[in-house]
Order: structure tokens, then C-alpha cells, then sequence
């Protein structure tokens, strides 16, 4: 009989290429997840996996058992679901990541709204950006994420079902005594400070190839992780950033200008494919769906 907890950890390598990898998102060693692969290759009498010196890859065999197992794994938490709301609304647990600026915009309002009229209902929220949430949607540790595919290396493909959501522009962030009509050109800011996101993020990669295009290197004085942050460091006077519109909190005084030529990107929810979606994993996303969309956004 196949072991759920194996299946996971085989699905899992299939998605992030290692068994430390694969140990580090189990919280487990690497001796305890390559013993209980090898009870699962003897459980299947299928060799799955194949060994060069310290390096481990799927055989065949093996792809083809860890994304079935996807959709087993899948199929027994609707199930167990089910069970649980027999004769009522849609209840259990449903793991909802999203991006840094869709948390406040998009996930914390339907959170709030589901919390009112389902309250059996237990969501759990994960700030995930989009180069982490869609393996974390792939392996199972989030039943549904708020991402955009643009501008982000790790491709949604075609085990993912996309629900588009809003079109976002990025725009470019400058102190409120420096707001200007019209579209900016980002080559007459090449001589300012500039913040930018971490380095590795898509926003750091992303803001760095338009003032390359724009035909000057940004000048980096300071890299935030909290879009927040660079909002306050920007209000100061002390640089000036590109952010997507909807993270620009308006709290802060700061003005925006969108870009020639405009740049945007597309914001979705994603859910993996094959099993029908639990019913509950279904509410949240009609919720996310049906939430008024915020201002300077586009509705798909």
C-alpha cells in the first residue's frame, strides 16, 4: 500500500532537485528522506530513483509516480474534506499564499470576508513571492497562491490551472515634491539614488533591466526586502524606486508615474491541476475573484 507521507517526499523531489532540498522543506535529515524512498521503491518493487556517487534523479518510473502522486495527495485531502463537511458549508484548512503586496490588497480582505460568513473555515496565510510560491503550490504546501507569472524565472506550466485576476503597471516612485505629468522616462533619473528589492527578487532583476534599457546603472543606496520600507525611504527624500502599483500604500506621501513605454505585469491565482478542487479551496478562490479591484489596477 502507497504511503502518503512518501509520495509527498517523492513529489517533492521531483520539484526541487535534491534530497537535502527535499529534507530542508521536510524539516527531516537527508539519511531519513533517502531511507524512506527506499522503503517506498521496495513498497512499489519499482526502482524509482538513480544513484551517481551523492546525486539522486527520478527514473522514468519515478517521474511518472511522483506527479500521479500529486493528484492522490490531492484527491485524499478533498476527500478527507468532504468528510469533514458532510451535510455543511465548505470547511478545513486551505493554505492561501501570496506575494508581499497582494497580502494587505487582496489575501487579508478575503481572509476578512470569510471569516464573517465561514467561520469553519480555516485559512492559513503564507507570504510567499512568486519564484517560492508556485514550487510550494507544485509539492503541496500551499492549496492556492495569488502570483504573476511575469518577469519570474520559474514558469507556471502546465500542471497549474491560472485564474487571471488584475493587470498591475509598474510605475516609478519619487518623493511627493518631485511629481511630475505625464509618463516618466527613467533615463532623467539616472543620476539619482535609487532603492531597489533584494537582490535575487524579480523586482531587483526587473527594476535593474529597465535603467539598463533606459541607458544608465542605477546608482543602489540602499535594498529593502518590506516594500514599506522603501515607501519611507523614498517619502524622506533619500531615493527614488520602481514598485508595481499595488504595493504603493497610500498612507505614505509619496507620488507615482507610470513608465514610457508602460511596463506591467499580470497578477493571477493558481491552484495545481487534477484532482477537482476541494470545495473549500474553491471558496477562497471565488472570494479572491469577486474582491473590488484596487485602485490603479485593471481587471483582467
Amino acid at each position: 500500500m502507497l504511503n502518503p507521507w512518501r509520495l509527498r517526499l517523492l513529489s517533492q523531489l521531483d520539484t526541487l532537485g535534491t534530497v537535502r532540498a527535499v529534507a530542508e522543506a521536510a524539516s527531516q535529515s537527508a539519511s531519513s528522506v533517502s531511507q524512506q524512498l527506499s522503503v517506498l521503491e521496495a513498497e512499489t518493487r519499482t526502482q524509482l530513483l538513480e544513484r551517481t556517487g551523492r546525486r539522486v534523479r527520478l527514473t522514468p518510473a519515478g517521474q511518472l509516480l511522483a506527479r500521479r502522486a500529486r493528484a492522490i495527495l490531492d484527491h485524499m485531502d478533498t476527500v478527507e474534506a468532504e468528510l469533514r463537511s458532510l451535510g455543511a458549508e465548505p470547511a478545513g484548512l486551505v493554505r492561501l499564499g501570496a506575494f508581499q503586496s497582494a497580502i494587505h490588497s487582496l489575501a487579508v480582505p478575503a481572509v476578512t470576508q470569510l471569516a464573517r460568513t465561514h467561520p469553519q473555515l480555516e485559512i492559513e496565510l503564507l507570504e510567499l513571492e512568486p519564484h517560492e510560491s508556485i514550487p510550494a503550490l507544485r509539492v503541496g504546501d500551499a492549496d492556492l497562491i495569488i502570483t504573476t507569472p511575469d518577469f519570474v524565472e520559474v514558469a507556471l506550466g502546465p500542471d497549474v490551472d491560472v485564474v487571471p485576476l488584475a493587470v498591475d503597471p509598474v510605475v516609478l516612485v519619487v518623493p511627493q515634491e518631485q511629481a511630475g505629468q505625464g509618463p516618466a522616462d527613467l533615463a532623467a533619473y539616472a543620476e539619482q539614488p535609487w532603492a531597489f528589492d533584494v537582490p535575487g527578487s524579480y523586482m531587483a532583476g526587473l527594476a535593474t533591466r529597465l535603467c539598463r534599457q533606459a541607458g544608465f546603472e542605477p546608482r543602489v543606496v540602499c535594498r529593502f526586502s518590506n516594500y514599506l520600507m522603501t515607501l519611507q525611504h523614498v517619502e524622506a527624500g533619500h531615493s527614488v524606486t520602481l514598485l508595481p502599483a499595488l504595493a504603493v500604500d497610500r498612507r505614505y506621501r509619496v507620488a507615482t508615474r507610470e513608465l514610457t513605454p508602460a511596463v506591467t505585469r499580470t497578477i493571477t491565482a493558481a491552484l495545481r491541476r487534477g484532482a477537482r478542487p476541494r470545495a473549500a479551496v474553491s471558496l477562497v478562490l471565488e472570494t479572491v475573484r469577486r474582491l473590488p479591484v484596487p485602485p490603479g489596477l485593471l481587471r483582467s
